[in-house]
């Protein structure tokens, strides 16, 4: 078969779409926000679904942690520095961002210790006789492994189900239902309110993972009624690697919260160290061990980028920006194969859909390429990242993303197609 015909972008076309890139960010009452972020203009970061970028407070806050904090004044920031209340204090901070009130949001750990957490106690509140754990089957992997785990230890069985099939899947033996907000492959967002309403219908109770949606999107944990929600703080929150995780518990099941791993920071009087445990009131039950210090701190300080920002602005420029650079896309790669010929040539077809409701802060493209287009990608300065086989993921992060950045990424996207023959799975330097 000969390689088809090299596709150029019409000049006109190129200089409409960086023209309206610029009136657009001229417009953006957040392009402000990316002054607060260690970026420069030489790439465009489009992996903060992944890790988000360092804001710029947190090396002088880390410093301050180190060498006065702990250098210093030693143990005593324990209480001076206030570093015993960090993981509720933080939690408040975080509250608003995923629609929680004060009180239901403890931070630490990791999203997999506290994914387990939530899930036995869910099924220790469960009424009597329920004994299914009903899990997104399109799942982040570690989800999935966690949710074995709880089933083989509190004798329940897993029943995996796409959120399309969840409504069906409930029924009077269902305990608990677990499930990602957004699909972190395709970028879907799924419908937690009406999700959590069929959970709820059933008996059960609901367990969402807001890694991919909390710092993107409303979320609306307590106007929905949701149970308990986990999530990270190294995406869209910019927290840093290895940041620590988050737990929600709502108010209304605080009393009855039996948390699986007690420990003496969850004990009500941690001190007296006593061998029976007696759990603390509220979200403070969440707490396991002694905080990681370090990045906790260094997450307080990321958060400071939210002073001032609504979350529903950040949602209405994330769904501009992934509006614009699909249609960017799509005049620079208009060879676009369709769901039903997506691997023929060189094209790249949107696993991500369309309609915004349904849409999160990411776009993913099946390429058949995608190893090879990503690191070309990469080296000509546009950071997404690969999910293997053939799934190219761009995170759009509205706080510090612009829209010539999105330009570029997708005018980028083509010329990379243009140059890669259809076939090659392995970078151009492999």
């Amino acid at each position: 078969m000969s390689e088809p015909t090299p596709h150029r972008v019409a000049p006109h076309t190129a200089t409409s779409l960086a023209q309206r890139a610029a009136s657009l960010d001229a417009a953006d009452d957040l392009a402000k926000c990316r002054e607060l972020f260690a970026l420069d203009d030489t790439a465009v970061y489009l992996d903060g679904n992944s890790l988000g970028a360092l804001p710029r407070n947190v090396a002088d806050r880390l410093a301050d942690v180190v060498t006065r904090q702990w250098g210093e004044l030693r143990i005593r920031s324990w209480d001076e520095s206030g570093w015993w209340t960090a993981p509720e204090r933080i939690g408040d901070r975080i509250a608003p961002l995923v629609g929680a009130a004060p009180g239901q949001v403890v931070v630490g750990d990791s999203t997999s210790v506290n994914i387990f957490k939530a899930l036995v106690a869910a099924v220790r509140m469960a009424p009597a006789g329920r004994d299914e754990i009903v899990i997104d089957a399109t799942t982040f992997p570690t989800d999935g492994y966690i949710a074995q785990s709880a089933a083989r230890l509190t004798g329940r069985r897993i029943v995996p189900v796409t959120p399309a099939e969840l409504p069906s899947a409930l029924g009077p033996r269902t305990a608990v239902a677990l499930v990602n907000h957004v699909d972190y492959r395709t970028g879907r967002l799924h419908d937690l309110p009406a999700l959590t309403a069929a959970v709820h219908e059933a008996g059960a109770l609901a367990v969402w993972d807001l890694c991919h949606s909390a710092g993107a999107l409303p979320v609306g944990l307590d106007a929905h009624a949701v149970d308990l929600a986990v999530g990270c703080t190294y995406k869209y929150l910019n927290g840093g690697p290895g940041a620590p995780a988050y737990l929600y518990v709502a108010e209304r099941h605080q009393d009855r919260f039996d948390s699986p791993l007690p420990g003496w920071n969850s004990h009500a009087d941690p001190f007296a160290m006593v061998s029976g445990f007696c759990p603390a009131d509220g979200a403070v039950r969440g707490r396991v061990g002694t905080p990681d210090i370090l990045s906790m701190l260094a997450l307080e300080a990321a958060l400071d980028v939210w002073d001032g920002v609504q979350v529903e602005a950040v949602r209405a420029k994330s769904l501009a920006l992934t509006d614009f650079f699909l249609e960017c896309v799509e005049a620079y790669v208009p060879d676009r194969g369709s769901p039903h010929d997506a691997g023929h040539g060189r094209r790249v077809t949107s696993l991500t859909p369309l309609a915004h409701a349904e849409r999160g802060s990411q776009v993913a493209l099946s390429c058949p390429e995608a190893p090879a287009v990503m690191a070309a990608l990469i080296e000509r300065g546009v950071v997404g990242d690969l999910r293997r086989p053939d799934v190219l993921r761009f995170g759009f992060t509205p706080l510090y993303v612009g829209f010539a950045d999105t330009e570029r990424a997708a005018r980028v996207l083509a010329e990379v197609l243009e140059e890669i023959p259809a076939g090659r799975r392995t970078s151009p330097r492999g």
